[in-house]
């Protein structure tokens, strides 16, 4: 009778270029000591980042299999990658739709038995090994040979192990804000949350700058505050049964819902700051608008967190969604609550041009969230009861999993606005650049945590 044996395996892989100089690196692990047992890298020449992650994920079974010849199906092995796609495909959650995956995800699985097989996803900084292999491969083919095990370095370089058969707990409290997300999960309850208390952080009264249109995602004035202003969603008192808020002690909830919210890439409207929302003429990415969607893509690959895409219906959502969707082998859901505001008949102008024509309508708009813009578009509170409500589909459907939202200025900004219980005038207070990212995650109790706003690293 063969004797059980488990084993963690740690790879990765990599790409200079993506395809480029490719290599791959693999550790076994014990798990009880979280010592080496064995390694493995090698310089496979010209590949994309997800072929050098799969090969190094072969040579890592295979590493694993030779380890114990006479384990059978007793041998147990526990995979840890921080490629999102290796691990989700390998899972059998995702399908492999790219030529160039499905014989090595096929190569990969005839290793051992299915059943003795377990995939983990970790953050790169947790894959600092297997990273080091693939770099080494990858300098030694940069150099003219090949990886050898006794020049390895990487070893001494990864961070010291402890046991690694179960995952760190989790630290601090699972959520850090303060209840300001209405109807934050619609499988909870319609628990609203308190307005923001006044006098934390009090707004001082600065000069009005130059606003300009919120669909061109450049700033404009602070909207003055009105009776109006409150909004049905986030104001009024805390009804019973309203999410915990503060850092108090709070019971293990589990994975949020994380929501990354990535604005389109550039239209030719975009430069000139010109109000382009869901009424007007529908633009397509300009040449820079998709070398941008081009670099999200590359962006969200390398980080392997995105699990589900959902766009806007507008053609320039549709385009960049489409674009990391073809790096992640995903398909893209369209929400129609996604879309962009319309602006009536303000489509296309600039501030300017629509303070000249109609300077009435435009001032009773920057005063009070219930006016809309000329023409028939819509208010702003009218699209916040469209997010919100977009909002709420999309966590119950995709509760404790990292899903691309692909939209638009205005839902952006209220996404956030709602997670921080902000009052409507903070709209006007963000800044929001094309093919920006930034990410709220929502908790079982209704919480929501702001991560990030406004992030452009990736396009640089």
């Amino acid at each position: 009778m063969s004797v059980a044996r488990q084993v963690v395996v740690e790879a990765d892989g990599g790409s200079r270029g993506n395809p480029g100089p490719a290599g791959y690196g693999a550790v076994v692990i014990d798990p009880a000591t979280g010592e080496p047992l064995a390694e493995a890298a090698e310089y496979i020449g010209v590949a994309t980042n997800n072929v050098a992650e799969y090969r190094g994920l072969i040579a890592g079974l295979e590493a694993a299999k030779a380890l114990f010849p006479d384990a059978g199906d007793a041998l147990r092995v526990h995979v840890r990658m921080d490629s999102k796609l290796v691990v989700e495909q390998m899972s059998g959650r995702w399908k492999i739709k790219h030529p160039d995956m499905k014989p090595l995800a096929a190569r990969a699985a005839a290793i051992l038995p299915p059943s003795s097989v377990t995939y983990e996803w970790i953050p790169r900084a947790q894959n600092k090994h297997a990273d080091r292999l693939a770099n080494e491969a990858m300098d030694a083919g940069r150099d003219g040979r090949q990886w050898e095990a006794s020049a390895s370095t990487a070893a001494l370089d990864a961070p010291a192990r402890g046991t690694v058969n179960t995952p760190p707990p989790v630290q601090g409290p699972p959520g850090d804000q303060a209840a300001g997300a209405a109807k934050a999960r619609a499988a909870l309850a319609a628990a609203r949350g308190a307005a923001a208390p006044e006098g934390l952080f009090p707004m001082p009264e600065a000069a009005v700058p130059e606003p300009v249109a919120p669909g061109a995602a450049a700033s404009v004035p602070v909207v003055p505050e009105t009776a109006a202003a409150s909004e049905s969603a986030g104001s009024g008192p805390e009804a019973a049964g309203a999410p915990q808020t503060g850092w108090g002690a709070a019971p293990d909830l589990g994975a949020p819902a994380t929501l990354v919210l990535l604005r389109h890439g550039e239209t030719a409207l975009t430069p000139e700051k010109r109000f382009s929302g869901s009424g007007g003429t529908d633009p397509e990415l300009s040449a820079t608008g998709r070398g941008q969607a081009e670099r999200a893509a590359e962006h969200f690959a390398a980080l392997g967190a995105v699990q589900d895409i959902v766009s806007s219906p507008l053609r320039r959502c549709r385009e960049t969604a489409a674009a990391v969707a073809a790096r992640l082998g995903l398909d893209v859901r369209i929400d129609e609550g996604l879309r962009e505001t319309d602006f009536g008949a303000w489509e296309g102008l600039t501030f300017t041009e629509v303070r000249e024509r109609y300077g009435d309508d435009l001032t009773a708009w920057l005063a009070s969230p219930d006016t809309a813009p000329t023409g028939g578009g819509e208010s702003f509170a009218e699209v916040t009861e469209r997010v919100a409500a977009a909002r709420d589909r999309i966590v119950a459907r995709y509760a404790g999993r990292t899903v691309l939202l692909v939209t638009h200025v205005t839902p952006i900004k209220t996404l956030v606005r709602l997670a921080l219980g902000a009052p409507p005038e903070s709209l006007f207070r963000m800044e929001l650049s094309a093919a920006s990212i930034s990410m709220v995650a929502y908790y079982g109790d209704g919480n929501a945590s702001v991560r990030l706003l406004n992030d452009t690293s990736h396009l640089r």
